[in-house]
């Protein structure tokens, strides 16, 4: 095989894996226009928008262990995040706390 030939392959495949990797990164491909109980809601994840996805997402484990997105734009979205008093984290993941009454304190990234 020629070398031209062989770096066209190359660009080629460096293209698709570059394509791939920026949108397949999000944690959320389809979020929740509300949110179903307040008391029901066991943890909250926030993950910061980053070069890999470009958007903030919330991520909520209920009491029953699922996992759902919720849109960050939603007016009780926005008012349940004001009303559990954020926690600044140095780490690279979201720190999650919860209380032992079930109510959910979270950490930004």
């Amino acid at each position: 095989m020629s070398s031209i030939m062989k770096v066209f392959l190359l660009l080629a495949v460096v293209v698709c894996i570059s394509e791939a990797q920026l949108h397949a990164q999000c944690l959320c491909p389809r979020v929740r226009s509300r949110i179903s109980s307040m008391t029901d809601i066991r943890e909250v994840q926030i993950y910061e928008a980053t070069i890999f996805c470009d958007r903030m997402e919330i991520v909520v484990t209920n009491n029953s262990g699922l996992r759902y997105c919720l849109n960050p734009n939603l007016k009780a979205v926005q008012k349940l995040l004001t009303a559990m008093k954020p926690k600044t984290s140095t780490t690279a993941r979201p720190t999650v706390h919860t209380s032992s009454t079930g109510s959910a304190n979270i950490a930004r990234m």
